[in-house]
């Protein structure tokens, strides 16, 4: 496996990732839509411990998640870029693609949260479709 890295739209932060992504998804929760401004998040779910910080420091919001459990979203203090996340309930980090530096062999594997989904948002092709999350179905 290559590492991947990414970072902000500034560049104050860095981050590099150490492992192969466990899963590509699209959430269309309502804690998702506001985090990316209506539509859903495009996500790379990894192991936390492959998630390393190599320059700055992210800022982070903590909120509940539509599965009820509380969720670290982190952010760029300057620029505002989101970057990653941590679901307190699982030792996962779920990255934004476009926050890395290379998105481009990105596809979603699955769409989950979709009984939150707005009516224009469409799923897609060839991903599996989830009422909730993994956990929850």
């Amino acid at each position: 496996m290559t590492p991947r890295t990414g970072g902000c739209l500034c560049g104050a932060v860095r981050y590099e990732i150490s492992a192969d992504p466990m899963g590509r998804v699209a959430c269309h929760c309502r804690a998702c839509q506001y985090a990316s401004g209506g539509s859903p998040t495009l996500a790379m779910v990894l192991p936390k411990a492959a998630l390393k910080v190599t320059q700055g420091e992210p800022r982070v919001y903590w909120s509940k998640g539509d599965s009820g459990g509380e969720v670290g979203r982190y952010f760029c203090e300057v620029c505002a870029t989101p970057l990653f996340s941590y679901p307190s309930a699982a030792e996962i980090a779920v990255v934004r693609v476009g926050s890395l530096d290379d998105p481009s062999d990105f596809a979603v594997q699955a769409d989950m949260w979709m009984s939150a989904a707005q009516p224009w948002h469409r799923p897609h092709d060839g991903a599996a479709q989830m009422a909730g999350s993994f956990a929850a179905g």
